[in-house]
């Protein structure tokens, strides 16, 4: 009476546990895990840092307006005590002009006031903007292929978490019910009274191996659903059930060539960018006009009220023609370093080409060969499960011994195993064929 209670407290607490556990998809476990992955915050956050750096550079095409206001307090240096102003020394020539009337000096007010606009506008600059703008276009365009990269790591990352944990959930069932089977057979053969001392050492080691077994499922298990909680944002204390299963069939792929990659794409960007960079610094080397306008206002006075004293305005506007004429080398040593750059990036583009192509190629080889293998491992696993029921028949019977009982389940055990991992494998090399030719 006492083992039916304990085993209906057992079922009870087990029927409350699935009542309150989350059942988390295929789908929105990789949503969440996209949601919740840093590297896809860092990858966004890099397209917009990017995107902000075009509008700098970019900007360089527009007209420049620059304020500025100046006050001044001018000391005579000859004579700092004078109130007067500063004395101009006498071979300056021109009229002379003090406060009182003609004199040997002249007086320059003490307190200055200069407050004043100037607009640039560059008209040509031979490739320095337009280069360096494409180049920065280029750079947006790279960031966004490295964000959909990343998105495309951490989809077949969140793929791999959930069928890692859902392969521990299975393989949790399969050694429980070996186990099972273990204690029954242990259980008939101690009822039956007709118990040898060998087959019950052999039962009870097979129930020892099997109960170690079991223990490290149950903590690969664990192990794996934290993770995928982790990964996932969900509360690492609450329990999951893991909705789809393993397919039970696999089609075939029917995957065609390679023709594209992100990967791909961002180092052909990463060329064309530093090769516009590399245009950009040649452009150094040749003039750059610019239209230019200016005006300011002075206000002067002996004291700080100086907007009762003098006041004059002025303005300007005219072109200006700027000519490197040496710079010691550096525009030639940084288009040097920038074509570099580009030749450093085709070769990285050509081994990611080699190497993407092959790890496609095996990825589709893969599929198809353990696709080939599965028929088999399936039949070979029926075979053990009627090889196990004709053996525990026999021993039930009194016909066989626990040895043989225990070396058939273990071979059901592993069967059963192989067909999962076959299953997981297969699961996963769709997921990189994905991954890689999406």
């Amino acid at each position: 009476m006492k083992k039916i209670a304990i085993l209906l407290s057992f079922v009870i607490v087990s029927f409350m546990q699935n009542a309150f556990a989350r059942e988390l998809s295929f789908n929105d476990a990789v949503n969440m895990i996209l949601v919740e992955s840093n590297d896809l915050k860092k990858a966004d956050a890099n397209v917009k840092k990017v995107q902000a750096q075009l509008a700098a550079v970019n900007s360089n095409r527009w007209f420049h307006i620059d304020g500025t206001a100046t006050y001044m307090n001018l000391v005579n240096v000859k004579d700092p005590s004078n109130p007067n102003g500063v004395e101009l020394p006498p071979e300056l020539g021109g009229l002379i002009y003090t406060m009182t009337g003609i004199g040997g000096t002249i007086v320059i007010p003490d307190n200055l006031m200069v407050a004043g606009v100037t607009i640039t506008q560059p008209i040509y600059t031979f490739g320095k903007i337009g280069n360096a703008v494409d180049a920065m276009h280029s750079a947006v365009q790279m960031s966004i292929s490295g964000k959909e990269l990343a998105t495309r790591e951490v989809r077949y990352g969140a793929a791999q978490l959930y069928w890692t944990a859902k392969m521990a959930d299975e393989a949790v069932k399969i050694y429980e019910k070996s186990l099972n089977e273990s204690y029954a057979a242990k259980k008939k053969l101690t009822s039956a009274g007709r118990a040898s001392r060998a087959n019950l050492v052999k039962i009870e080691a097979d129930i020892a191996v099997k109960e170690i077994t079991l223990s490290d499922a149950q903590f690969n298990r664990d192990t794996a659903n934290r993770m995928l909680k982790i990964m996932a944002g969900i509360d690492v204390n609450e329990d999951l059930i893991l909705t789809n299963d393993f397919p039970s069939t696999f089609n075939e792929l029917n995957a065609g060539k390679m023709d594209t990659n992100p990967e791909w794409d961002m180092l052909e960007r990463r060329v064309q960018m530093n090769e516009q960079n590399a245009s950009a610094k040649r452009a150094g080397y040749l003039p750059t006009l610019a239209a230019t306008a200016s005006y300011n206002y002075v206000a002067s006075n002996d004291d700080a009220e100086f907007w009762h004293g003098d006041k004059t305005q002025n303005a300007y506007w005219g072109v200006s023609l700027s000519v490197p004429i040496f710079d010691g080398g550096l525009n030639r040593a940084n288009a040097t370093a920038a074509a570099m750059d580009a030749q450093i990036a085709r070769e990285d583009l050509d081994k990611s080409k080699k190497l993407k192509s092959e790890e496609y190629q095996t990825a589709v080889n893969k599929y198809d060969h353990l696709r080939g293998n599965l028929s088999d491992l399936e039949n070979a696993r029926n075979l053990a499960e009627k090889a196990y029921g004709y053996s525990r028949d026999r021993f039930e019977a009194g016909q066989t011994s626990a040895v043989e009982l225990a070396d058939v389940s273990a071979a059901l055990s592993q069967t059963n195993m192989a067909v999962l991992n076959a299953k997981y494998n297969l699961v996963m090399s769709q997921e990189q064929v994905k991954k890689l030719n999406k």
